[in-house]
């Protein structure tokens, strides 16, 4: 299995903001998109089909004091219509070896394409 770090991140916001205005200015997260962002975004615009839907985005809460607590996205499977889409991707950079990170994105989405063999077979 591929495994990840993970940081907790925390301060104070400016008066006027809510914690979905820093939510807004996080993502898309230069994990899953790259730096520099503006023409990072351009790039993956031009070479990705089709958008990523709920992939790299985030999931989590916002409790009703303003808390925020979220996590990014970087595994998903979305069922519509009869149909599984698994998104998992690699983070590649400059000597990244194109067959090793094609490799871990398979291993990577792995775990989903095992739920959605055992969930076919019930």
């Amino acid at each position: 299995h591929v495994m990840h770090i993970s940081s907790t991140v925390s301060g104070e916001l400016r008066d006027g903001k809510t914690s979905l205005d820093a939510l807004r200015a996080a993502f898309p997260a230069g994990t899953v998109s790259g730096a520099p962002k503006i023409r990072a975004m351009e790039v993956i615009a031009e070479l990705e089909p089709d958008q990523r839907g709920v992939y790299a985005g985030s999931l989590g809460y916002v409790s009703f004091g303003g808390n925020l607590d979220m996590a990014i996205t970087l595994r998903t499977v979305v069922a519509a219509e009869g149909m599984a889409y698994v998104q998992a991707g690699c983070g590649v950079v400059a000597d990244s070896k194109p067959e090793r990170e094609y490799e871990e994105t398979l291993e990577k989405a792995g775990a989903m394409f095992k739920a959605i063999e055992m969930a076919e077979a019930m």
